[in-house]
Formats: structure tokens, C-alpha cells, sequence
């Protein structure tokens, strides 16, 4: 007997200081967040402003090589001028082929002022080849142009302005002026450098003005040289124009903090001449100082939030891990009863066998079920069953010792563990006489407006006479128990050896069950088998209970089918009575697809929107291929994936979550519904529910049966239904027996209810709820393959 213990204070500490880790985690990558996003827009901001610095510096460029390609284009077309008019002239009044008498002194003066005058640059020099002045200028103008003239001979001895190739520009001419040269090849020579002069950024243009055609005599050549400093209104022109902040000229660079320097180069030579310094224009600075108080705010906000987000998220955990550990220890007690269920029983009869080991303490364990439990359900209702079981476990544990353990292993099945029975021989006979009597006195049911008769059975196993495996010696009390009720039921009896000769009870059933599933199955797949004097053992049959919709109308939404055994010597089986059977007989996946199949078949002919649910063993969960086997029937059949759900108990889910994992994908990959019975009243996990993706929560009768009795039963199923609503569960509430328990739990939000307050489990011929004559608001059907 095999059993789960549920989490010690330790495990607890341990799980919430791992939750603890992880809400820091998350704390440290909310914060981490936020910082990303604040760097990431100081980033974009800095990056911003680096692509309109370098915009900036690009434009200053262009322009300052812009300034250097107007001049040198600009006194090109003045020598261009000149030549045109002034020298033909010359030639056609008949003077001199020598334009030395054209080109005096006062000519030259007349240049230089309509160069400075006409075009505005600073000063202009009408020089010959050897760089002389070829003008009239006062003594100021000679003596600053001797400090100059050593800088302008280089330029005069361009070899450039000795070629024939046109107008000669900076080697950094725009390709866009190309054309423009091309155009005055053979007009005359010009040619403009930037330079430092006088200590500052200058442009110096220079252009000859006497070249005449090929052909004739050459006089003694002349130049035009201009000049225009950058650092005055040139630079003030550009500051407006490319929207220089406070632009000025330094010989070194010295901005201020808010300030940049741009470095100014001489044309010839690439020779550093001075810096341009001015404020720039720098929109992301600008807008992250904008935007600043706004994101501080913000992350603030954020942190705040996520903060109290955090403290929330943590009390929530910590009552998450509260209530699991709470619902792992009712685990180990019965919900309608308050006795020990089979898990606490296990813990209990491994202590004792335990402690028998080392000792000659004797036990005894008992199996106990009521007589005519069902009948009391199939006439009164669950309600009455309920109340029957509760009254029924009083009674028992009124007869037993303070020592011995009475639980209740689920339905009307009950067990009891009677220790050190040695030395009272008389003990256990007069403790099952005891229970005997009890249970077969009158039962007042539902406040005395029914009296049910039961009665009950027991099977005894002594220990260690049956041996010391607790799996065993369950068996054993089985078997016994088994005789008593074969024996004319009222009765108890100790396990002999006698009672396990190959024609025990349980091995009898199994061989009928055995018989009677053939020749089901084979009916199924519609063909015959050879008649060998089988023996009449009855038939299997599916019975169908209606599943309504908690809505206005309580429309059929599908049916539950739950299997039964039309006995021919014992009457009518309800599952309980061979199910045990079945499993230890390996027939548990043959009878549950023959379930499915038969469900399946039954469902075809019911409206679309209807479905039926079938139970799945943890035996048939275990099949690699058996989602392959379900598609297999419903294309078979014809019947959607959509319409069938197959319930699954949580034991199955906990054996081996791996494997079952994989087979429930599978099945929910085609779209068929997963459903979780009896939830809460078994080793219940939440987890569970996530990790299976279940699609419904079947509520158990047990809590519905204590709604208007006990509080509890309300707390209880408003939870589930809360934790269903908010997962995206459907829940159906089981045991549904009054109309008050009808609208309390349509009101909780349930969305499905089942009960015999709108019907017993019926044969599908009696399943009145889907037919054409009942109209199309009727309930679609679920079936439980082995409930």
C-alpha cells in the first residue's frame, strides 16, 4: 500500500525561501528594466546629439570648401571679363602688343578697388610673376602686403596656373563645378586656397589677367591675388547661415563646456590654421532634458507599483503555500466524514506492521461495507446516502477502543485496524457482532422523513496469520469480506487459507467478468462467437446521466455514462462491485474502450453541441499508443474529438506524470476534453490543472451535500469555482439533489450540474433529454467509462 506523506514544516520553509528567491529575482529584473529603459534613452539622446554634431561639423565643412570654390570661380570670371573686353580692345586701337602701357600702375589700382568694392573681399593685389605690386598703393597697403607676399608666391608658381587647361579650383572642388570648368577651358586661370594669413582663416583667390591666344606674342604676365578672411563677417555670414550658436575663430581649440571646436586646414598643404568654436544645436540633450523629469517620475511610478505588485505577489504565495499545505493534510481525512481516508490508513498499517516486526503484537484489519447502500442513494437521493454514511461511521466508531483506527476508504467501504488484540480472544468477535448490530438497526434519514435498513458485512484478516505485506493482507480482508456478503451478507468472517483455493470470490468474478466482456466486445465489432455452452453471466450495459448548464433554463449540455453489470444470478452490478475485479484481472482497458466505444456510438446521434464524457483508468493512461487507440474509435464511429471528454482521477496523474503527460497532449492536440473528477477529495495538487492543461473540475457530491448543513461545504466550492473562473475551467457540481443546491451553486458560477434533482442514471433508452420531442435545449452528455 503505497502512499504519498504530504509535506513536512521543513519542505514548507524550504518551498517559500525558494519563492522568496524568486520574487527577488523578479524584483531585481523590474529594477533592471527600468534602468534599460532610462540608459537606452540617455543612449539615444547621446547618439542624437553625435549625428547633429557631426551633421554640424559636415555642413561647416561643405561651406568653408563652398566660400574657397566661389572665390576661386568668381575671379575666374572676372579675368574671364577682363580678358573679353579690356585686352581686344587694346589690340584693335593698334597699341602695343604689350599690355605693359594697358596694365600701368593705375590700372592695377583700378583692379584691386573693383575686386574689393564690386565683390566684397578684403583686400586684392594686381602682382607680376615675381610677386612686385603692379599698383598704386599707399605705404600701409605695401608694407602689409611685404609680410603677405612670401605666403602668395608659392600660389604663383602653381604650375597649374601655367597650364591650358582652364580654370584650375582646390583640389577640393565639388564634382557639381566640373562642368562648370569644362565650360571655360582656354578662358582663363584662377585658382583659390584656404590658408592662415595675418594669423587668421583666409581664403586667398588668385588669377591671371593678361594671357592671350595661342598664337600670339606673350607680355610680361600679371595676377589678380583677393583676400577674405574667414574670422569677421564671412564667419557671422556662416554662423546665420548654417545656424552656428556664438561661432567664433581661435587659434587653439578652447571651447567651453557646452561648447565644440571645428579645425580648419589649409588647403596646399593640410596644415591645421584655427578652430571654429560655437555652441552646437543638440536635440537629444534638449529632449532628454525635457523628457528627464517626466521618466524619473515614471520609473519611479514603476518601481512603486512593482514594488507593492511584489508584496502582493508574496502574501499571495504565502497563502498559496498555507492552503496547500492545509489541503495536503485534509488530505489525509475523509471530507463528509472527518475519519482517516485510505491514505492516513496506509501510514497507520505500515506503522503497525512495522512495529510487529520487532515484537509479538497481534492485529487485525477489517473491511466493512454497507449492505444496501445503493438503494438507499437510488431511492432517497445523495443527500440521504450522505447522511447514511456519516450516521453509519458514528455508529462504528462508538463500538471501537481509543487505540484502533476506523476510516473510510471511499464510498460505503470502510476499514478498521484493531491493535494488539493478544490476550483477549474475545476482543475481536465482539467488536464485529458489535458493528454488525449497530448497522442493522433502522436509519432516521433526512430529519425523520425516511428510515433506511442497511445492515453490513465484514471481512477480518488476523496479522501476522495472513502475513506481513499490508498489499496481501488487504486482500485477504477483501476475500473474507467477499464470503460474508456471499454468505447472505449481516455477517462478519476471519480469512482462511480455505477462502484462497483458486475459487475465491474475487477470481470467480473475474472469470464471469472475463466471459461477459467477450461477448460484449464482440457484439461491438459485430460478429459472433462460437458457442461453446457459455454460461449466462449476464450482460454488460451503459447507463447515461444527464449534465445540465447553470444557466436560465438548466438546458442539457451532455450526459455522464456509467457502466453496469446486468448480473443473471446476482442482479444488477454497479461498478464498485467489479471494478477491483477488473483490475486485478487485467480487463480494465478492455472494459473501458468498450465503454468508450459504446459511449462514443451513443453520442453519434445526439445534437452537435452535446457531448459525453468517459473515465479513463490510470491503467489505460499508461498505454503508449492509447491516444491512437481513441482517435481510432472516433473516426471510426464518426463522432468530433470536441464532443468527448474523458475524466481522469488525480491519482492517475500523480503515478507517472511523464508519460501521461505526453498521452494527454496528445489527446488535446485533436481537441478532445480533459476532465478532473471528484476534485478535492483525493491528493490534490494545483499544479496539476496547469501542467495537464485540464479543461474541467468535477466537483464532488461529498461538498455539495453540505451546502445548507455546513458552512465549509460553501467556502469549499466557491473556492474551486474561483480557482476555475480564474484559470479558464469549466466545473461541473455533482450530486446536485434539491433546488436549493440547484441555484446556490449557479450562483456561485458553476457552469454545469449533475444530480438526480434532474435525473438518475437511466438506460440510453430511457435518455428522454436529447430527443427531437424535448426540443433543442437539452443536456449534452457526458459518460464516465468506469464510474
Amino acid at each position: 500500500m503505497h502512499i504519498v506523506l504530504p509535506s513536512s514544516s521543513n519542505t514548507f520553509q524550504q518551498s517559500w525561501i525558494a519563492s522568496g528567491r524568486i520574487l527577488f529575482l523578479i524584483a531585481i529584473s523590474g529594477l533592471g528594466a527600468i534602468g534599460l529603459v532610462v540608459l537606452s534613452a540617455l543612449w539615444a539622446g547621446k547618439e542624437s546629439d553625435a549625428a547633429a554634431l557631426d551633421r554640424q561639423r559636415q555642413l561647416v565643412n561643405a561651406r568653408l570648401r563652398e566660400q574657397v570654390d566661389q572665390v576661386a570661380h568668381v575671379i575666374g570670371q572676372f579675368g574671364n571679363g577682363y580678358l573679353a573686353r579690356v585686352y581686344p580692345a587694346s589690340q584693335a586701337a593698334g597699341v602695343s602688343s604689350s599690355l605693359d602701357a594697358v596694365l600701368s600702375a593705375a590700372a592695377g589700382s583700378a583692379i584691386s578697388q573693383t575686386a574689393m568694392s564690386a565683390f566684397g573681399y578684403d583686400q586684392a593685389f594686381v602682382v607680376d610673376e615675381k610677386a612686385q605690386l603692379v599698383m598704386l598703393t599707399d605705404a600701409a597697403t605695401e608694407k602689409r602686403y611685404r609680410w603677405m607676399r612670401p605666403l602668395f608666391l608659392p600660389l604663383l608658381k602653381d604650375a597649374r596656373l601655367t597650364t591650358d587647361q582652364g580654370v584650375v579650383f582646390s583640389e577640393r572642388t565639388p564634382s557639381s563645378l566640373e562642368s562648370r570648368r569644362a565650360s571655360m577651358i582656354n578662358l582663363n586661370h584662377a585658382l583659390a586656397n584656404l590658408m592662415r594669413l595675418e594669423g587668421r582663416p583666409t581664403i586667398v583667390g588668385i588669377v591671371g589677367i593678361n594671357d592671350t591666344p595661342q598664337g600670339q606674342r606673350q607680355p610680361a604676365r600679371q595676377f589678380l591675388i583677393v583676400v577674405r578672411f574667414l574670422d569677421g563677417a564671412a564667419l557671422d555670414e556662416l554662423s546665420r547661415q548654417q545656424g552656428l550658436n556664438g561661432a567664433r575663430f581661435a587659434r587653439t581649440a578652447d571651447p567651453d563646456e557646452d561648447e565644440v571646436a571645428f579645425q580648419i586646414d589649409a588647403t596646399a598643404n593640410g596644415e591645421p590654421i584655427g578652430f571654429i568654436v560655437w555652441r552646437p544645436d543638440l536635440p537629444g540633450s534638449r529632449v532628454i532634458g525635457r523628457l528627464m523629469p517626466a521618466l524619473s517620475i515614471a520609473a519611479l511610478v514603476i518601481a512603486v507599483l512593482l514594488s507593492v505588485l511584489l508584496v502582493r505577489l508574496r502574501n499571495s504565495l504565502g497563502e498559496l503555500k498555507k492552503s496547500e499545505l492545509h489541503a495536503r493534510q485534509l488530505a489525509l481525512h475523509d471530507v463528509l466524514t472527518g475519519l482517516p481516508n485510505r491514505a492516513l490508513f496506509a501510514m497507520r498499517f505500515e506503522e503497525c506492521l512495522a512495529q510487529m516486526r520487532t515484537s509479538s503484537e497481534r492485529s487485525a484489519v477489517a473491511l466493512l461495507d454497507l449492505d444496501r447502500f445503493k438503494a438507499v442513494n437510488d431511492t432517497f437521493g445523495h443527500a440521504a446516502g450522505d447522511e447514511l454514511i456519516r450516521v453509519a461511521a458514528d455508529r462504528i466508531r462508538s463500538v471501537l477502543r481509543p487505540g484502533d483506527t476506523l476510516a473510510r476508504l471511499g464510498g460505503d467501504e470502510f476499514a478498521v485496524l484493531l491493535r494488539n488484540i493478544r490476550g483477549d480472544e474475545k476482543i475481536l468477535p465482539a467488536i464485529c457482532q458489535a458493528i454488525v448490530a449497530e448497522l442493522g438497526k433502522p436509519f432516521p434519514l433526512l430529519n425523520g422523513e425516511a428510515v433506511a435498513r442497511v445492515g453490513g458485512s465484514i471481512g477480518v484478516t488476523i496479522v501476522p496469520d495472513a502475513g506481513r505485506n499490508a498489499d496481501d493482507i488487504m486482500r485477504y480482508a477483501d476475500v473474507a469480506l467477499y464470503e460474508a456478503k456471499m454468505g447472505g451478507r449481516g455477517q462478519w468472517r476471519i480469512y482462511s487459507s480455505s477462502m484462497d483455493g483458486g475459487r475465491n470470490a474475487r477470481d470467480i468474478l473475474k472469470n464471469e467478468l472475463r466471459e461477459v466482456l467477450a461477448i460484449g466486445t464482440a457484439a461491438s465489432a459485430n460478429r459472433s462467437l462460437p458457442d461453446l455452452n457459455r454460461p449466462d453471466f449476464g450482460s454488460l450495459e451503459v447507463y447515461y446521466q444527464a449534465v445540465h448548464r447553470a444557466e436560465t433554463g438548466f438546458k442539457a449540455s451532455g450526459a455522464e455514462a456509467l457502466v453496469r453489470w446486468r448480473h443473471s444470478q446476482r442482479g444488477l452490478l454497479t461498478p464498485a462491485s467489479f471494478i477491483p475485479a477488473a483490475e486485478e484481472g487485467g480487463l480494465i482497458d478492455a472494459l473501458g474502450f468498450w465503454v468508450l466505444r459504446e459511449a462514443c456510438n451513443a453520442a453519434r446521434s445526439w445534437p452537435e453541441d452535446t457531448f459525453v464524457a468517459v473515465n479513463v483508468s490510470p491503467s489505460q493512461l499508461r498505454r503508449p499508443n492509447f491516444a491512437e487507440e481513441v482517435f481510432a474509435v472516433l473516426d471510426e464511429i464518426g463522432l468530433s474529438p470536441s464532443r468527448l471528454e474523458l475524466e481522469l482521477t488525480e491519482s492517475s496523474l500523480i503515478e507517472d506524470n511523464s508519460e501521461i503527460y505526453t498521452v494527454l497532449k496528445s489527446l488535446r492536440s485533436r481537441g478532445v476534453q480533459i476532465s478532473l473528477d471528484d476534485f478535492g477529495t483525493g491528493y490534490s495538487c494545483l499544479s496539476h490543472l496547469m501542467r495537464f492543461d485540464i479543461d474541467r473540475i468535477k466537483i464532488d457530491r461529498s461538498f455539495v451535500s453540505m451546502l445548507g448543513t455546513k458552512a465549509n461545504g460553501a467556502a469549499i466550492i466557491g473556492a474551486i469555482v474561483a480557482l476555475s473562473r480564474n484559470l479558464a475551467i469549466s466545473t461541473t457540481a455533482e450530486g446536485v439533489e434539491t433546488e436549493y443546491q440547484r441555484d446556490f451553486l449557479a450562483a456561485l458560477g458553476c457552469t454545469d450540474l449533475q444530480g438526480y434533482f434532474f435525473s438518475k442514471p437511466v438506460p440510453l433508452h430511457e435518455l428522454d433529454c436529447f430527443r427531437p420531442a424535448n426540443g433543442a435545449g437539452s443536456p449534452p452528455i457526458a459518460s464516465e467509462a468506469i464510474a
